[in-house]
């Protein structure tokens, strides 16, 4: 009697498992990577979703991430800082093509244009990897048939720290697919004012600090924030967030929500 072969042994697969298709390092402090997208996963630009990998226990580690790829994508796009002793970020950033992560598919966030009552321009306001639901929303149409003015301002201490937003800027102004879905010169909208607090680049300053002074709205050839016209998104740190929190209601805003819409909202996921 022969021994039967033994079965080839099966890549174990984790649970609400996604494959990373691409990964690209910006700096040695910021990375970005795709994934595939559930079938079942629907979603509404500038949310966020737990994401992970198992941990040394084999339990899974889960951190919130907005998605960084628009509702209509057909993958999954995330932007991530690298903290070498972090839990999560210190395995996450070794991912190649091929691996898998785990995602749950339960997307939520305040981010979004349903928290927002109806207005002439749009601010998002992001400090590092905050840029990140701003990605998505930059590229959904509703962003531009909702507002006739959307200005992204985004500040970081590096000026490679940058480079994300910048290439993702440029990519939109050229994008095909959006001038075929908004119509031609939907481009036009889209204000870019990028800053850096160290490292020296055509614009330096906190974005509060050039508010405060008028600065950026000088540049940007547009009034001081009204309730009455403009409306505004915020994700960063934790310090930014309450502060230009603080700021807006000073100009009159108030925070708004997915059931009760007003005039700005901030990412809470970032607050807690």
């Amino acid at each position: 009697m022969t021994d039967a072969a033994a079965p080839a042994a099966k890549t174990p697969t984790l649970p609400d498992a996604q494959t990373v298709t691409d990964v690209r390092h910006w700096t040695d402090r910021l990375f970005s990577f795709r994934c595939t997208r559930p079938a079942s996963l629907r979603f509404r630009s500038g949310e966020f979703v737990m994401i992970g990998l198992m941990g040394d226990n084999r339990k899974p580690l889960l951190r919130a991430y907005s998605i960084a790829s628009p509702s209509w994508d057909e993958e999954l796009e995330f932007y991530s800082i690298k903290v070498q002793d972090g839990p999560l970020t210190s395995k996450l950033q070794h991912i190649q093509p091929g691996d898998q992560i785990i995602l749950r598919p339960k997307p939520v966030g305040t981010l979004v244009h349903d928290a927002l009552l109806p207005g002439k321009r749009i601010w998002f306001f992001a400090t590092g990897t905050g840029f990140a639901p701003f990605a998505s929303l930059l590229r959904d149409p509703q962003t531009y048939t909702d507002y006739d003015e959307v200005i992204i301002t985004h500040t970081c201490r590096e000026v490679g720290e940058l480079q994300y937003g910048k290439e993702l800027i440029d990519s939109i102004r050229q994008d095909e697919l959006l001038a075929e879905l908004i119509g031609e010169g939907f481009a036009d909208k889209l204000r870019y004012y990028p800053t850096t607090t160290r490292e020296e680049s055509p614009k330096m300053g906190r974005i509060t600090d050039l508010m405060r002074s008028g600065e950026v709205f000088k540049d940007l050839g547009v009034a001081p924030l009204n309730p009455e016209t403009d409306r505004a998104m915020v994700c960063g740190n934790l310090a930014f967030n309450l502060e230009i929190k603080d700021m807006l209601e000073d100009y009159g805003l108030e925070e708004g929500a997915n059931s009760k819409p007003a005039h700005y909202v901030v990412e809470k996921a970032f607050l807690d």
